[in-house]
């Protein structure tokens, strides 16, 4: 590495350089030069060597790095470019810039490039493709707004079509890129607008310099520059430059590093980074002896598995050279920005043929070397031809006529190369084919459409015998080269998107060449990958099928796009259906198949021996089922009717036609039927694609379509019998061979019933499919409302599933939107779920059982749904088929289906066998399709008769043919008769209305058929009414038989009941004892009961020695695990809650505190700002402490079973003490133990003053401090205090605990500490009881806080104090008692008790000394000097801590003076004026004093004077104040969420029933919250009152120095009350986060766009998430950026939002996280995670306010357990890396 030092210039050197160099004299001399290139080669031979490139790692890490490469940009700027720039303009460059710019006349075009992640919108309407898109400030200044838009995130590289008016079909233009008087034409020659010297200047420098990057960037060796580039003395540094790939891994690259160039690994983590986004990297500097050494450790390490890591070892002035090509073209592109006149010069020089001829520009050097180049040259170079070729009309044609000339070249090296198509020059096609003038042009002049295809074809090399693609045994390369070649059928799209609206001969002779191809393409598919029934055993090996759908998927766009071409031009379409016609023929089926004759019912047919079940069958049929696409378009523009001379119609042998759509069909019927089983998967796949809804489009549907256009062709008879033939079901029909098969194999049975209904579906779909238009006389929107009436019958559907069900056509778009608000009517979605489409109760009669794009379970869902509303309606249950629309002339002749005889015998017979019950030779399926069939003709026959002016018109007679007797197999009545003989039939009533509809039919059609000569409207109306009475009289039968049934069920509940009335009074003593049993049994503390309850004589106070004790002693609870029920008592065996304690900043006012070190923080005082506490929740489920021992030791031995190579991440980490809750399976990492209820007060004991109590108070506390002191040897020389009378401070209380309850409480107490500390278990540490203190003080805040929150700020500046409790609004509109879940309530309950008495489990004298310190911060004396301000304390965390410590010293007090109630109220007392203290000190009055009417009250004197004593001990630095009003205001606003806190502490400790004022919402609250605290309602009355006991008191707290720090600016004051906290603001409109998303660079990558940019929701952080640059170490472990900033942000625990996927995280630890739906919706009440569909999206505030509450309660790790446990797959996730 020292070689690199000597080469250096000294800074110095180089410093004096930049003073005496001089641009213009440089660019002076270049003018007078006689050969510039020589002048300018020579000046960059002498200065890039020395400025680029001098040190180790180009571009590396740290602080030193960046100084360097700005140095280096200073550099290239003074001695390289500006030189450039002075050449160029002549003058000052910044002055001859803005001149330029001035006078420059821009093209309307926009060409914002776009960066990666950066928001694109498309107009739905008016777009010409899915590629025409805007940028957001173009659209937002454009019309689209208002229209239906899609929304999605760049890719990169693609620019805006703002201004090109190709692209939309209207408002192409946003205001601020419509043309102007100064806009220039686009045919104009920019050039002229510029001086004649200066284009001349620019044609010369841009040809240098361009020729000079093209040279280097394309350059490959690696030792020596080009001529003319030779640096004055050559030193002898080298580079070893790594490559990019995309085959070998992160880790693999890191690991090589590491090994090679002795580096760490996160030099090789920003080594790697680097690569992968410059495509380059210099991973070591020195001679070349230490860079080979290097190159060969790397190639030796990576070509293990696959082809190495290309590594170089480069000269280090070729890398500088290369390295300043880069910024040369980089700065090309900015100078073209000012003026299209030098934009169309460098287009020129780019696109100037050299001498070499063909293929010789500097443009075309650069695409086809492209896949020579590295990632970052190609970005820069690509940016450039987008800045120059494509923004200038002229040369963006001349351009893609080279292109498209170098196609196949193009596309064959990006094949060969491993670098994603986003970074290849193949990836401008979408900028050039997709204008569609442009397309029809290089179509005409280079014949694109046969290049692409031909390119195409030659890449798909592995045919089989006959020719046909053959995919099996592919390897991982080929199909590598498979997914690659796909990209080809994506520009085949682009050129075919918009069909064209003028042809003209050359295209269309283009355009049928192309098509040519395009059929020999399909003819390779045709009948690739046939599959052959296996008989006897199983498939070995699953065969290749996946690459055929794929090929099938890609293409379905372009045979619909081919069609779509041909509909627009009649000469096209004959041709291409003459063409189509002649490939089919030439592959024909093959020979020598056995001729067969078939008779049916008296006809005879010729065809030949066949079986799907035996022989060879493929689904891959394109060229059938092109055709059939382009006969139905012969059809639908009458082309077949205007000219059938030019058709070769007579060529047709529709038994040809029809026989491989045919065994298609015939195979899902085997399928199903179940005789493929032994075929394995595969085959089960092809055929779901077969019918999925992104193939069947040009498979399934066309399939139908060929077998309909046979039919339209052929005698009904004879196509019914081939149908026959194939479905291998003549034996069956032919003869009465039934009788046999009732004792043949059961399985074959079943197998010839499933065929028979599937043969029968398949003549339904045939006959009754017009939805096509050219097959039924329908418009297109017809068949899109059809599916989505059929979709809503089976249930309500979301928009997404709709369209998702719905085939999306080339520009993606369903047709949806055009119909959907005629057919259904939309749903709004709640705070969960999403909008739903219900179908409109008047659009069920177009309702099909048997449509064709059900799936079984489809149809059984929706017969079964429609049924159902059926009968809720009171209408049959009968489902007709609905009326179908009319034939096109070419497929007329199909209904004569319905009518032959062939499909008559089948009927009858299935309707003969139905007669017999118990056959097993028949099912209700198959009969049920019959029936439908008969109703379908019937539809036809009175429509037929509707239409028709007479009798003699109508051909179609199917009532009078099912009339006749059937001929064989039964000769036994008729098809009607039968009928008959069935409806009363008792094993078919399901079917008894749909028979009775039919019979309906049938003699409605014979009163028209009587009735004909009258009009036929009046036969119409005469034909219904029949129908009308017959339904009314069944309504009438049905409404009699629906009451009767009422009647019965009510005697019968009536008799039930009786029976139970009489069981209870025989059984009274058992019920009377349950109920007691039931009521003792719950949980539920007394104050749940209603307040109407409660003795209200008494008024409710739940502090001092008034308070009210609890009303039910004895608290009996039951076990969940072993169902046994126990009372809660302090001796008995210990009951323990389930519980969860975590670490929470949700309260926090300081997020940027450093977390405390957890060794030698002091819990004792908590700071206002809360900055950090700790939350414990509970499900509110009880155990035995044993039993809860019990089945934790169970879950610990269960993960230690499970073996190790399995030992994922669990949703619970046993290991920190977790477990799921063995009832509801919610998070746990403790218990708290039960503990009885306190006491009621004595009323016997004295309640002393608050003067004697602190007397007595403060003798106590100087001997407890005394005691310690002498204990631990330091109190020689003080004298010993004066002991009150019986207090004993060597007395040891007896533990009123067992020792289960002793054990469980420690237990607690030890969890709480590990947890809120993040500390090991340390039961001896003096800090346990004070955190056990601390997570019940901070869980009551936070439930008081943000249940309860209000919201002063509504306050603001209005002057009526009148109720002011009224309008202290909370934030839920919640009281403060009864409105808490039970888990909440038993939660805290348990966790007050149980902080009360947890000084058992602890030393004595911890708790003594915890309480001296507490009790000497609210009474200082002169001991007291390490005691906090008054400013640095939470106030009601000092009176929980207060309270819950003094148990223990007055345990000490054996004189019984005073209650302990006493202490809790004057600690109460003393604390509440400290708050009110606190809040004076801290409220700000900048807002406008506003003077209330009429004389101050007594609150605002009282406030006015203690506020002015303050000002007085702090010698003024407090303002002045002068409405008194306005102090009260704040005083009382400020206090009332403490007095909330503590009414809850004191409510749960002392279990008082609140007053019936606190438990509802409304007036009152506060003179009932000061009441229940035994407090007068003018607070200010308790410092009055007590006067001469406090005013020593607040002088003190005012006198202690870090109170007038902290007002003089000395930290931040926390102000009361502190607002709730809220998550971050979101905009309302989601683009605007994406469009913050894409500005926003990783922080550690050098200007790098972060990958996937995710926002912290509680602070607004935008941070790199899911990458290496920005993996921190947390803990001695790598973790990702979200995961460290949730230990920094909300202690282990956050919140955010993925904003390019639209995906809310929530994260709990290195370990646990889950998604949750994002708070963003589109118009139709769905989220859209991964931004699939593009719908606009905006901010739902209901959904944001449910993820603000989970936080507020605490509930996210909850909610990420339950995700885990219901989904296995998210435990997988590494989270810690997010």
């Amino acid at each position: 590495m020292a070689a690199a030092e000597s080469d250096r210039d000294p800074p110095s050197a180089l410093c004096s350089e930049f003073l005496n160099f001089s641009a213009r004299d440089t660019a002076t001399r270049w003018l007078e030069a006689a050969d510039l290139k020589h002048e300018v080669y020579r000046h960059l031979a002498v200065y890039v060597p020395r400025i680029l490139c001098l040190g180790p790692t180009p571009g590396g890490g740290g602080a030193g790095s960046s100084r360097e490469e700005q140095r280096e940009e200073l550099a290239c700027q003074l001695l390289l470019l500006a030189p450039l720039e002075w050449f160029l303009l002549g003058e000052e460059p910044s002055t001859g810039l803005a001149l330029l710019q001035e006078k420059n006349q821009p093209s309307p075009l926009c060409g914002h490039v776009f960066k990666v992640g950066e928001p694109t919108y498309s107009c739905r309407e008016c777009a010409a493709d899915p590629t025409c898109v805007l940028c957001m400030q173009c659209f937002l200044g454009s019309v689209h707004r208002e229209h239906r838009y899609r929304m999605t995130t760049s890719g990169g590289g693609g620019f805006c079509d703002c201004g090109d008016a190709e692209a939309w079909n209207k408002g192409p233009y946003c205001h601020n890129h419509t043309p102007t008087a100064n806009t220039r034409d686009s045919e104009a020659d920019p050039t002229a607008l510029l001086p004649a010297d200066m284009v001349a200047r620019g044609y010369s420098i841009f040809s240098i310099i361009l020729k000079y990057a093209v040279d280097l960037l394309t350059w490959d060796q690696e030792d020596q520059v080009p001529a003319g580039l030779e640096p004055p003395e050559r030193g002898d540094t080298y580079y070893c430059m790594l490559f990019n790939d995309e085959v070998h891994t992160y880790e693999q690259v890191i690991y090589t590093l590491q090994k090679a160039v002795s580096c760490s690994q996160k030099e090789a983590v920003s080594f790697a980074t680097t690569v992968d986004r410059d495509g380059r990297k210099s991973v070591r500097f020195g001679d070349f002896q230490f860079c080979e050494q290097a190159k060969s450790v790397i190639v030796r390490n990576t070509s293990r598995q696959s082809k190495p890591l290309r590594v170089e070892v480069m000269h280090s002035s070729v890398v500088a050279h290369q390295c300043f090509a880069l910024k040369a073209l980089s700065w090309l592109g900015q100078v073209i920005q000012y003026s299209d006149g030098l934009r169309r010069t460098l287009c020129q020089v780019g696109l100037q043929t050299g001498p070499e001829g063909e293929n010789s520009s500097l443009v075309d050097q650069l695409m086809l070397n492209d896949s020579k180049m590295w990632k970052g040259a190609r970005n820069i170079y690509h940016q450039l031809l987008m800045n120059s070729l494509l923004m200038d009309l002229k040369y963006k044609k001349i351009f893609a006529i080279q292109f498209a000339k170098n196609y196949r070249r193009l596309q064959t090296d990006f094949l060969e190369d491993d670098h994603e198509r986003v970074v290849s020059v193949t990836s401008l096609s979408v900028q050039l084919f997709t204008v569609p003038t442009m397309a029809r042009m290089l179509m005409v002049e280079e014949n694109l459409m046969k290049t692409i295809i031909r390119t195409f074809v030659d890449h798909l090399r592995h045919r089989d015998l006959h020719g046909r693609f053959q995919f099996d045994r592919y390897t991982a390369q080929q199909a590598f080269k498979f997914g690659r070649v796909q990209s080809l059928i994506g520009d085949l799209k682009y050129v075919l998107i918009s069909r064209p609206s003028q042809w003209n001969d050359q295209l269309r002779v283009k355009f049928l060449e192309g098509l040519d191809a395009f059929l020999e393409l399909l003819k390779c598919m045709q009948g690739m990958d046939p599959v052959v029934r296996q008989v006897g055993q199983h498939i070995e090996m699953e065969p290749e099928w996946e690459a055929a759908f794929t090929l099938q998927m890609k293409l379905t766009h372009i045979i619909t796009m081919i069609q779509d071409w041909c509909c627009t031009d009649e000469r096209v379409l004959i041709e291409a259906y003459r063409k189509c016609l002649s490939v089919l023929s030439s592959c024909h089926l093959p020979e020598g198949e056995q001729p067969i004759s078939l008779s049916v019912a008296g006809h005879t047919v010729e065809t030949f021996r066949y079986q799907v079940s035996q022989d060879k069958v493929s689904i891959h049929l394109p060229l059938y089922r092109l055709l059939a696409g382009l006969h139905v378009l012969l059809s639908r523009t009458e082309v077949a009717s205007r000219f059938p001379e030019q058709l070769p119609l007579g060529e047709l042998s529709p038994p040809l036609l029809i026989e491989l759509p045919l065994r298609c069909l015939v195979l899902c019927a085997q399928v199903h039927a179940g005789m493929w089983r032994r075929n394995g998967f595969s085959l089960i796949n092809q055929i779901y694609y077969y019918h999925n809804v992104k193939c069947r489009v040009e498979m399934f549907d066309k399939d139908i379509i060929m077998l309909q256009v046979g039919a339209s062709m052929m005698d009904p008879n004879h196509f019914l019998m081939i149908v026959l033939s194939r479905f291998e079901l003549v034996h069956i029909f032919s003869s009465d061979c039934r009788k046999r098969y009732r004792e043949a194999n059961k399985d074959v049975v079943q197998q010839n019933n499933t065929l028979i209904e599937e043969m029968l579906h398949l003549i339904i779909m045939v006959v009754g499919e017009r939805y096509v238009s050219g097959v039924g006389q329908v418009e297109p929107l017809e068949e899109v409302r059809r599916e989505i009436i059929h979709q809503l019958s089976i249930r309500a559907m979301a928009h997404s599933e709709l369209v998702k069900a719905l085939p999306e056509n080339g520009n993606k778009e369903t047709g949806l939107e055009r119909v959907i608000d005629s057919v259904a009517s939309f749903k709004k979605p709640g705070v969960t779920g999403r909008g739903l489409y219900e179908l409109r109760p008047e659009w069920t009669k177009h309702f099909n059982l048997y449509f064709h794009h059900y799936s079984r379970a489809d149809q059984s869902k929706a017969e079964e749904a429609q049924r159902k509303t059926r009968r809720q309606n009171g209408e049959d249950t009968a489902l007709p088929p609905p009326r179908p629309p009319p034939l096109c002339p070419l497929f007329a002749s199909l209904v004569n289906l319905l009518q032959c005889d062939v499909l008559l015998a089948v009927e009858g017979a299935v309707l003969h066998w139905a007669v017999e019950p118990s056959g097993g030779g028949w099912t209700e399926s198959m009969l049920q399709r019959v029936l439908h069939l008969v109703g379908v003709a019937l539809l036809e026959e009175q429509q037929q008769l509707e239409n028709s002016s007479g009798d003699d018109d109508v051909t179609f007679n199917y009532t009078s043919k099912i009339t006749r007797p059937g001929e064989a197999p039964s000769t036994s009545g008729s098809v009607l008769a039968l009928l008959e003989s069935l409806q009363n039939a008792p094993h078919l009533e399901v079917h008894k209305d749909m028979i009775s509809w039919i019979l309906k039919m049938v003699s409605n059609i014979k009163t028209m058929r009587e009735r004909s000569c009258s009009t036929s409207t009046v036969a119409v109306s005469q034909g219904q009414g029949p129908e009308e009475m017959v339904r009314d009289k069944d309504k009438a039968e049905r409404k009699r038989k629906a009451d009767m049934a009422r009647l019965r069920r009510e005697k019968i509940m009536a008799q039930m009941s009786e029976m139970q009335k009489h069981f209870i009074n025989e059984n009274k003593e058992l019920f009377q004892q349950s109920l007691e049993e039931l009521e003792a049994s719950t949980s539920a503390p007394p104050e749940r009961s209603p307040p109407g309850l409660e003795p209200m004589c008494v008024s409710q106070v739940c502090v001092g020695p008034r308070r009210v004790g609890g009303a039910e002693p004895r608290q009996l609870v039951t076990c969940i695990l072993c169902q046994e029920e126990q009372e809660v008592r302090g001796h008995g065996r210990a009951m323990v809650l389930a519980a969860f304690v975590q670490r929470s900043t949700v309260l926090s006012k300081n997020r940027r505190r450093s977390l405390p070190d957890p060794e030698r923080h002091d819990p004792v005082f908590m700071h206002p700002d809360l900055s950090m506490g700790v939350h414990t929740a509970s499900c509110g489920h009880i155990m035995h402490a044993t039993c809860w021992q019990r089945y934790f030791e169970a879950v610990q031995l269960k993960e230690q079973r499970r073996q190790q190579r399995l030992r994922g991440h669990t949703s619970y980490d046993v290991e920190n003490g977790e477990f799921l809750c063995p009832l509801c399976e919610c998070l746990s990492n403790t218990v708290i133990p039960l503990l009885p209820q306190t006491r009621p007060p004595d009323p016997s004991v004295s309640h002393p003053s608050l003067e004697a109590w602190l007397k007595l108070t403060n003798q106590q506390t100087a001997v407890l401090r005394y005691t310690h002191r002498s204990q631990s040897g330091g109190v020689a020389e003080e004298a010993e205090p004066v002991v009150p009378e019986g207090f004993r401070v060597d007395f040891a209380p007896q533990n009123p605990f067992s020792s289960s309850v002793s054990e469980m409480v420690t237990a607690f107490s030890v969890s709480a500490y590990k947890v809120g500390l993040k500390v090991n278990p340390n039961e001896q540490d003096p800090r346990v009881p004070v955190v056990v203190w601390s997570t019940c003080a901070y869980t009551i805040q936070s439930i008081g806080t943000h249940t309860h929150t209000y919201t002063h700020t509504h306050l603001r500046g209005r002057a009526d104090a009148v109720c002011l409790s009224e309008r202290l609004l909370m934030d839920e509109q919640k009281p403060l008692f009864g409105s808490l879940p039970c888990r909440q309530d038993d939660c805290l309950s348990s966790l007050t008790r149980f902080s009360s008495a947890c000084w058992t489990s602890a030393p004595v004298t911890t708790t003594h000394t915890h309480f001296v310190r507490l009790f000497t911060a609210l009474h200082p004396d002169a001991s007291a000097a390490d005691a906090p301000c008054v400013l640095d304390m939470d106030m009601f965390h000092l009176l929980v801590y207060t309270v819950l410590s003094y148990s223990s010293v007055h345990t000490l007090d054996q004189s019984r003076w005073s209650s302990v109630d006493s202490a809790h109220l004057h600690l109460l007392h003393l604390v509440t004026v400290a708050h009110l203290v606190q809040i004076l000190l801290t409220s700000t009055t900048e807002e406008v004093c506003m003077d209330q009417d009429g004389a101050g009250s007594q609150e605002e004197e009282l406030t006015c004077q203690l506020y002015d004593r303050l000002r007085k001990h702090l010698s003024s630095v407090l303002p002045e104040v002068t409405s008194g009003w306005q102090l009260y205001r704040r005083v009382k606003v400020g206090i009332l969420p403490f007095l909330r806190s503590a009414a809850l502490f004191f409510h749960y400790l002392n279990s008082t029933a609140p007053p019936a004022d606190l438990l509802v919402a409304g007036p009152g609250q506060w003179e009932a919250l000061c009441s229940y605290l035994s407090l007068p309602s003018n607070l200010l009355q308790l410092h009055q009152s007590q006067h001469t006991q406090l005013e020593p008191l607040i002088q003190r707290w005012c006198c202690h120095p870090g109170v007038r720090r902290s007002l003089q600016g000395g930290g931040a004051v926390v102000q009361f009350p502190r607002e709730s906290n809220r998550l971050i603001d979101l905009p309302e409109d989601y683009s605007v986060l994406i469009n913050q998303a894409s500005s926003f660079t990783c922080p550690r990558s050098g200007g790098d766009k972060a990958r996937a940019p995710t926002l912290c929701l509680v602070c607004g952080s935008l941070l790199c998430s899911q990458s290496y640059c920005c993996q921190t170490e947390v803990e001695g472990e790598d973790v990702g950026a979200c995961t460290a900033h949730t230990f920094t942000c909300g202690a282990g625990l956050g919140l955010f939002l993925r904003v390019r996927e639209s995906q809310v995280l929530f994260v709990a630890g290195k370990t646990k996280g889950c998604f949750y739906p994002p708070p963003y919706l589109d118009d139709y009440g769905e989220t859209d995670q991964g931004l699939k569909r593009g719908n606009p999206l905006h901010l739902c505030a209901e959904r944001y306010r449910k993820i603000e509450r989970l936080w507020h309660q605490h509930g996210i790790a909850e909610v990420i357990g339950h995700a885990q446990e219901a989904n296995q797959t998210l435990v997988a996730i590494d989270w810690q890396h997010l």
